[in-house]
């Protein structure tokens, strides 16, 4: 495992893997509070070996194994790694692999190397969480969780995820606005390949159709699993994402 150090006013030191292997790398893009090591990671990981396919994860800060504490960290903080890393050991031509949050990420880093005519080979998205601090939590939340982050500056969520509730704090929200994406158009000028499950109860299939009609004719798919959930974890899921990532580095 290497360290990467970021740029800019708050330095972090990033646990970055690193498989080498034959391009364009698959760069894996985590959800919140997820890591590198989590089922699917590890999968695609493992294909990656067997393939020899370049593979690239990390942890944003505040994750897994890098620096920080994860109530400290924002949009730009997780987008500024996740460019950090991409930008150090991605090369030409990346594959994004984003899963939930790290599906906005994925859109946000490849709408920002589109506008520096940098190339990108394609993103897979795996129930996409673009905007989710806004469309997902913060539209959706009753009066009295505004109130408690308004008042308090963080609410704690309770979530199936992990034993501990997730600190949802208001500079998140607040950072979240600068990030959104689905008022306008989002041409990532390159193929997107969105895998959704119809049982997902946090981001809900209707969310990935907003995201698709925002992306351009040409390219852009979406794959409704009717039996699944977020996780999207079941074997046949991860085979499914297997064979579309293998679909695009092809």
């Amino acid at each position: 495992m290497d360290f990467l150090t970021t740029d800019g006013e708050r330095h972090r030191r990033l646990a970055v893997r690193i498989r080498d292997g034959a391009g364009p790398a698959v760069v894996w893009l985590g959800g919140f509070r997820s890591d590198m090591r989590a089922t699917k990671a590890a999968a695609l990981d493992a294909w990656a070996a067997r393939a020899g396919r370049r593979m690239v994860r990390f942890d944003y800060s505040g994750h897994g194994e890098s620096e920080g504490r994860f109530e400290d960290g924002t949009i730009s903080d997780w987008l500024a790694d996740a460019e950090t890393v991409i930008a150090a050991h991605a090369g030409e031509g990346p594959i994004l692999v984003g899963s939930s949050m790290g599906g906005w990420i994925a859109c946000l880093a490849a709408r920002n190397r589109a506008r520096r005519g940098e190339t990108l080979g394609g993103m897979v998205l795996i129930a996409p969480a673009l905007d989710f601090t806004e469309k997902l939590m913060w539209d959706s939340f009753p009066p009295e969780i505004r109130a408690t982050l308004e008042r308090d500056g963080v609410w704690y969520r309770p979530t199936d995820y992990a034993p501990e509730p997730d600190p949802i704090r208001m500079a998140l929200i607040e950072d979240g606005r600068r990030h959104l994406l689905l008022d306008a158009d989002l041409d990532p000028a390159g193929p997107v390949h969105i895998l959704q499950g119809m049982r997902d109860p946090d981001v809900p299939y209707g969310h990935a159709l907003r995201i698709l009609e925002r992306l351009p004719a040409e390219g852009a798919r979406l794959t409704l699993v009717k039996d699944a959930d977020h996780r999207l974890s079941r074997p046949q899921d991860i085979e499914l994402l297997i064979r579309t990532v293998a679909a695009m580095t092809s």
